[in-house]
C-alpha cells in the first residue's frame, strides 16, 4: 500500500557499530507513505537500533537515513513523527488524563475533545484519573500508544506495541493501525509475534542487524517455498536462529 507514490523512509546503506558489535549493518530500504512495515526478527537483531536510527535518537556509523524527506537526526522533523518505545516511556506516578496533558503540551496540543477521543479509542475513557502505576501492563501500552499518537503523526514508529495485551485488544489495534493507514499515516512497527507480522503490508526479515528479505508475508512464504512465516524466516536465515 502506498498513497499517491510518496516515500516516507529511505535508508541507504545505514550502519551502526558500537564497538565491534555491528547492530545495523548495511540496512538499505523504502517505506512507502501510507504502508505498515513490519521489521520481523529475533530479539538482538537490531530492530530496535534500526527505529532510534529513524527517530533520530541515534547518529548512524555510516549511511544515511531520510525520514519524511529529511536526513536524520533532525529535530524539526520530530512533531511529524510519534514513536511508542518498547519500554514505556510514561509517567507512573501521573494519572492517564495527567501523561495526555503532559504530553499533548510538549506536541502543542491542548484540544480537551482529541484527549477524549484517542482514551475513547483505546478504551482508556474510564481509567482516565488512574494513577499509570496501578494499571496493568496492557493498559500502560494503551496510554503509551496514547500518548504516541496524541499530535495526529504522519510517520507512527511502534516498537513491540502489544507485549503485554490481551488478543482482543490486539485485534482492536490493529483495525484503527489500518485506519490511519488509509488516512495517509505510515507505521513501522518492530514485532516477533507472527500474527501481527501478517497483518503488514510489507515485512523486512532482520537478523545481525541485516535485512534478509522483504515482502508482503504471502510474497515471503511463496519465494521461499514455506507455508508459515516462521519457516520462511529459517529458510531466509539459513535454517539457523528464530524469529522470536
Amino acid at each position: 500500500m502506498n498513497v499517491d507514490g510518496r516515500v516516507s523512509i529511505e535508508t541507504r546503506n545505514l550502519c551502526r557499530h558500537f564497538g565491534d558489535a555491528r547492530a545495523v549493518d548495511g540496512v538499505s530500504l523504502q517505506i512507502g507513505a501510507g504502508e505498515t512495515y513490519g521489521l520481523l526478527g529475533p530479539n538482538g537483531c537490531g530492530k530496535t537500533t534500526l527505529i532510534r536510527l529513524l527517530v533520530g535518537l541515534l547518529r548512524p556509523s555510516s549511511g544515511e537515513a531520510l525520514v519524511l524527506g529529511t536526513a536524520m537526526p533532525n529535530r524539526g522533523v520530530l512533531s511529524r513523527v510519534g514513536y511508542m518505545t518498547q519500554a514505556e516511556a510514561i509517567y507512573q506516578d501521573l494519572t492517564v488524563w495527567e501523561n495526555l496533558r503532559f504530553f499533548g503540551s510538549i506536541y502543542g496540543v491542548h484540544s480537551i475533545p482529541r484527549f477524549h477521543e484517542v482514551l475513547s479509542l483505546l478504551g482508556l475513557a474510564e481509567r482516565a484519573g488512574s494513577v499509570v502505576a496501578t494499571l496493568s501492563g496492557g493498559m500502560r501500552r494503551r496510554v503509551s500508544l496514547a500518548c504516541a499518537m496524541l499530535h495526529r503523526p504522519e510517520l507512527l514508529f511502534l516498537d513491540e506495541p502489544t507485549v503485554g495485551v490481551d488478543p482482543q485488544l490486539r485485534v482492536t489495534f490493529w483495525d484503527h493501525l489500518h485506519r490511519l493507514n488509509q488516512q495517509g499515516v505510515t507505521i513501522v512497527v518492530s514485532s516477533h509475534v507472527m500474527d501481527e507480522a501478517e497483518r503488514c503490508h510489507r515485512l523486512g526479515l532482520m537478523r545481525n542487524g541485516r535485512i534478509l528479505a522483504e515482502g508482503s508475508g504471502a510474497e515471503l512464504r511463496q519465494s521461499t517455498g514455506t507455508s508459515t512465516l516462521e519457516e520462511a524466516f529459517l529458510a531466509c536465515a539459513g535454517g539457523t536462529g528464530e524469529p522470536g
